[in-house]
């Protein structure tokens, strides 16, 4: 595009993988530590069919059996802060009740994903997890954007995927604003420390294609 044929990824995903490392670091600092290891992983080939998260799903470095649940982070927030964050599939597991509680200390909520009919849920890393009976989390952005107009979020998503998503014209731009993204990792890093630390495994709903699975797991 415009000469330029370098595909350099801001959004997706350089700002993920940056939010993955802030979140890592955190983990290391935080008081009291957590009761369980906390594994981050920073897989490859999502666009070539999940393969990264495919072979870790299938060769864990710990047995799934004990891995209470795995969250997922792809792009974040560059649009400013917002009232909601999107959890995709909302309602599959009892994670979402984690998010629930930690957006509503932030003074926002959780909020379904605006676009079902894309499958999103079937079409990024965590899916490899879910598939395997491992309670799995995917949050995005949330689309309320807290001092603009109704749709301004929605309208953003968009323009973005028309014009930037995998394309070179993805890259830091100056009007950026951090600080939705910043909300995102906090509850995204309080999720985290609270699951490691639960006496009780989180677990899928009732009608979850992927909840025989994890019981017939934990019986082993």
């Amino acid at each position: 595009m415009n000469g330029d044929k370098i595909y350099h990824g801001a959004v997706d995903n350089a700002s993920g993988t940056a939010g993955l490392l802030e979140i890592a670091k955190a983990f290391t600092k935080v008081q009291p530590p957590p009761r369980r290891s906390v594994l981050f992983l920073s897989v490859t080939a999502e666009e070539k069919g999940l393969l990264g998260s495919q072979y870790y799903a299938e060769h864990p470095l710990y047995p799934l059996q004990q891995t209470l649940g795995e969250i997922n982070m792809d792009g974040l927030n560059v649009w400013g802060r917002t009232k909601d964050i999107v959890v995709v599939g909302l309602g599959n597991s009892t994670l979402d009740d984690y998010v629930r509680a930690v957006a509503a200390e932030q003074g926002r909520i959780a909020e379904p994903d605006a676009e079902p009919e894309k499958g999103y849920y079937f079409r990024s890393d965590h899916f490899n997890f879910a598939k395997q009976g491992v309670p799995a989390l995917d949050v995005n952005e949330g689309v309320d954007d807290i001092g603009r107009p109704d749709g301004w979020g929605m309208q953003m998503r968009d323009k973005f995927t028309a014009e930037t998503y995998h394309k070179p014209s993805d890259k830091v731009q100056p009007d950026w604003n951090l600080e939705g993204a910043v909300d995102d990792l906090r509850l995204l890093f309080s999720v985290g420390y609270r699951v490691a630390n639960t006496d009780a495994y989180p677990t899928w709903s009732t009608g979850s294609e992927f909840k025989a699975k994890r019981e017939a797991m934990l019986k082993n």
